[in-house]
C-alpha cells in the first residue's frame, strides 16, 4: 500500500500505543462512548494533524477554524490526547449553546448566594480542567463582557468565581474553535483585538469534506464500527452515493447519513434506498447545496449596501458605524454624502403641471 493511502490510526488494537508513522501522534480519541479512532487518509487531513502533532507539544491557545460539522472538536482532543497533559482533563463546552449569565458561571463558578438560586458554590470548567485543557467550542459567539474575563485569566493564569473576591491560579490549556472569521469579527466590532491576539498564537484550519473525499469511505465505516455494527457496509452502490455528494454539513452530517442508512437497512449492507432523500437528489460533490451564487455586482454597490446596513446597525450613529467598520468618521461622512448625491441624480425627474 502506498504511503499515501495509509490510513489514521494505524493502530489494531484500542490500547495500544503505536503512533502515526505519517504525523507523529497518538490516532486514538477517547469521547463519551469510549474510544474512537482519528480517520484520515486525505492529504489535506495528513498535513494538518503533522501541524497538531507540532502543536501538541506546547503549551500556548490554539485556534482550530473550520465549517460547522468539519470536525474540529476531534482535532482539539487530538491535541488534548498527544500533549503533556493527556493524563488529566479535557472538557469542552459550547459557547453559544448558554446565555451569557449561565456561561459565566459555567466557566468561572460561583459562590454560594452570588444570584439567585446559588444555594451552594460551583466550580466552574477552569477550575475543573486544572492541568488539563478546557475546549471553548464557539468561541466567537461569546458575549464582549465575558470575552474580557476570559482575557484576564488568559493573561493571569488566575480564575475569580462570580460573587467571589479572591482569585486563585488555575493551569489550564485553552482551544477554541468557530466556524467564523474572527479577524472579520473584530473588524465589525464582535470580538475585542486583544483577546483576538491572545488566542491567536497557534492555528489551524479544519478542510470541509468536501476538499478531502478521501476521507469519506473510511470515515462512515469508522462511523458503523463506533455504533457497533461491525457486521454492517456500504454497497457499492451506497458508497457511490455518498463520495458524489456535497456534504454541506460535512463530518456530522455524514454521520448522521450512516445513521440513517443503519435504521433502514435490512441485512448486513446499506443500499442507496436506505440513505437519506436528499443524497439521492444531490449527487454533485463540486459545489455544495447551500454555496452561494456569485454576486456579479460591482464593489461599490457592496460597499454602500454594507455600510449602510452597519449605520442601521447602530442605529443611525456615524461615530459607532465609523468604529465598527474600522474607518474614519470624516471618511464616513464623504462616503454618505457620495451616496446621497447619486440617489438624487438617479432619482427620475417630475415635470410641473398647470
Amino acid at each position: 500500500m502506498e504511503r499515501s493511502r495509509i490510513a489514521l490510526p494505524v493502530l489494531l488494537e484500542p490500547q495500544g500505543h503505536e503512533r502515526c508513522e505519517i504525523c507523529g501522534l497518538l490516532p486514538l480519541i477517547e469521547t463519551a462512548r469510549g474510544h474512537s479512532r482519528i480517520v484520515a487518509r486525505s492529504p489535506a487531513m495528513h498535513a494538518l494533524f503533522r501541524r497538531v502533532a507540532r502543536f501538541a507539544a506546547a503549551d500556548a491557545p490554539v485556534v482550530i477554524l473550520g465549517e460547522s460539522g468539519t470536525g474540529k472538536e476531534v482535532v482539539a482532543r487530538a491535541l488534548h490526547n498527544n500533549s503533556s497533559r493527556r493524563d488529566r482533563p479535557f472538557l469542552a463546552v459550547n459557547v453559544a449553546a448558554l446565555p451569557s449569565e449561565l456561561l459565566e458561571s459555567e466557566l468561572f463558578g460561583h459562590v454560594r448566594g452570588a444570584f439567585t438560586g446559588a444555594s451552594a458554590a460551583k466550580r466552574g470548567l477552569f477550575e475543573a480542567a486544572d492541568g488539563g485543557t478546557l475546549f471553548l467550542d464557539e468561541i466567537a459567539e461569546m458575549p464582549l463582557a465575558l470575552q474580557a474575563k476570559l482575557l484576564r485569566v488568559l493573561q493571569d493564569g488566575e480564575v475569580r468565581r462570580v460573587g467571589d473576591t479572591r482569585s486563585f491560579g488555575v493551569d489550564t490549556r485553552v482551544v477554541c474553535a468557530t466556524h467564523r472569521e474572527l479577524g472579520e469579527q473584530v473588524r465589525r466590532g464582535l470580538f475585542r483585538e486583544d483577546l483576538y491576539y491572545r488566542l491567536k498564537v497557534l492555528t489551524v484550519r479544519v478542510p470541509p469534506l468536501r476538499e478531502r473525499g478521501e476521507d469519506i469511505l473510511p470515515l462512515a465505516e469508522q462511523f458503523l464500527r463506533d455504533e457497533g455494527h461491525l457486521e454492517v457496509h456500504l454497497s457499492p452502490e451506497a458508497a457511490q452515493v455518498l463520495t458524489a455528494y456535497g456534504w454541506p454539513g460535512n463530518v456530522r452530517e455524514l454521520a448522521s447519513a450512516v445513521k440513517h442508512g443503519v435504521a433502514l437497512g435490512a441485512g448486513a449492507l446499506i443500499r442507496p434506498e436506505d440513505l437519506p432523500e436528499e443524497l439521492l437528489r444531490g449527487t454533485v460533490r463540486t459545489r455544495p447545496e447551500n454555496a452561494r451564487e456569485i454576486d456579479l455586482r460591482s464593489l461599490l454597490e457592496v460597499e454602500r449596501e454594507h455600510i449602510l446596513r452597519v449605520l442601521d446597525a447602530c442605529q443611525g450613529s456615524q461615530a459607532e458605524a465609523a468604529r465598527v467598520l474600522g474607518i474614519g468618521r470624516n471618511t464616513l461622512w464623504r462616503k454618505l454624502r457620495r451616496y446621497a448625491s447619486t440617489e438624487r441624480s438617479e432619482a427620475p425627474r417630475t415635470t410641473a403641471q398647470s
